[in-house]
């Protein structure tokens, strides 16, 4: 008879699993100017990489998003988890650009697995009262993963080549990737009170676009990916060529701000908005809002000063401003939709930031920098998507705080 995971053991799995993803997302960004060296890549080629990520990611999640809310979940975290894994690790041997670009496409789809599920599998072993806290603690992996992808990705290539890089990153998770499989499952919608209805039909995962405050979530979080996902991989090298700083340096100080900004904001922000809700029901949307309207201002300087310290402090400040609503919004993402389509609600989300925000966003930046001729110029673009981002997530906060005053229920 197999015993069952209690929660905290759940979620401590579960996020060490999320940090080994974020790990072997982010090490191309810290050896991307050894790997364009290597492969002679130009910038709208490495962007290109980025693209074929996320046309592994997006394409599969809602695949991934049906089988969620229908299949046993603990066996398609571990296949997605073992996919990744040997797809960071062949990318070490990739021979070619093309085999590069396959190899990334795997990452992508092992990663979509993972990150449509997991989600799902949290709201259902903590209940309203804790859940955004337990998602908080979750996606607290993303900074830290990230960061240590870049810190990794700087030292090893540095020492031993890119290609070991991706290798010593990709090799845990061949391993881990069959941590749950012992366990029982929980059942779906098992902590919240409203029954869990009818399996949802394939075609139900888009009518989640009716719902007014699913679609402003989302809508919004197609701007921040877009900008985020865009820096995410050029950050390193804005540093090494526009501020003068070496490869090794620059990727340690994106994955050293990655981290102190990135715990610091996803937890307060988690922590604060969780508080705030008791009292206001449209606090995790102001939260949002405004956190990404702050960022805007504080972005655009950092991208255009010249001074390299005055333009790390801000970066770093921009970085906290934009992790304050890490876990809000996937607690968003799962809490305006029925219980029975979570895992629908995360995978539609994941296809459209992806599709529509950094699916091309790294890529556009690549080729306006070599348009142009200046990465500065190219990355300007990126203050304006948050912009937007805010302006939604806003209207979003709104809403919401109409809808409670009348007594209404959002969604």
């Amino acid at each position: 008879m197999q015993h069952r995971l209690s929660p905290s053991w759940t979620l401590f799995i579960l996020s060490g699993l999320n940090l080994f993803n974020y790990i072997d997302r982010y090490v191309l960004s810290a050896v991307l100017p050894s790997l364009q060296a290597d492969l002679h890549l130009g910038d709208a080629e490495a962007g290109r990489l980025m693209t074929s990520f996320m046309v592994g990611y997006f394409l599969s999640s809602p695949l991934f998003g049906y089988l969620g809310d229908r299949a046993p979940r603990k066996w398609l975290i571990a296949a997605g988890v073992f996919v990744w894994s040997l797809g960071t690790v062949l990318t070490g041997f990739a021979a070619a650009y093309l085999m590069l670009l396959f190899y990334r496409v795997l990452v992508g789809l092992g990663e979509a697995s993972y990150a449509t599920i997991s989600p799902s599998l949290i709201s259902d072993v903590y209940g309203p009262e804790k859940r955004n806290n337990a998602l908080t603690i979750f996606y607290v992996a993303i900074p830290v993963g990230a960061a240590l992808g870049n810190i990794w990705g700087g030292l090893i290539s540095a020492e031993y080549g890119w290609r070991f890089a991706f290798i010593l990153a990709g090799a845990p998770g061949l391993l881990l990737a069959f941590l749950l499989l012992p366990f029982e499952e929980p059942r779906r919608g098992e902590k919240d009170a409203s029954d869990l209805g009818a399996i949802p039909r394939a075609r139900d995962i888009f009518k989640l676009l009716g719902i007014a405050e699913y679609r402003l979530v989302v809508a919004g979080y197609i701007a921040y990916t877009f900008a985020l996902g865009a820096f995410g991989l050029w950050g390193p090298s804005f540093l090494h060529r526009v501020h003068g700083l070496s490869q090794e340096s620059a990727a340690t100080f994106f994955g050293m701000v990655l981290v102190v900004a990135g715990i610091l904001g996803t937890f307060l922000g988690g922590f604060t908005a969780s508080a705030w809700r008791r009292r206001n029901q449209a606090a995790y949307g102001w939260l949002l809002g405004l956190s990404a309207l702050a960022a805007v201002p504080v972005s655009f300087a950092a991208l255009i000063v010249k001074g390299i310290v005055l333009s790390q402090v801000l970066l770093a400040l921009s970085m906290f401003l934009l992790f304050l609503p890490t876990g809000p919004i996937n607690t968003l993402i799962l809490e305006t939709v029925p219980v029975n389509q979570r895992a629908s609600s995360m995978a539609l989300s994941i296809f459209m930031i992806h599709l529509f925000g950094d699916m091309w966003s790294p890529e556009i930046v690549g080729h306006l920098s070599d348009y142009w001729g200046s990465l500065q110029k190219a990355v300007l673009i990126l203050p304006a998507a948050l912009l937007v981002c805010a302006l939604l997530w806003l209207a979003l906060a709104i809403r919401g705080r109409a809808m409670d005053r009348s007594g209404l229920k959002a969604g």
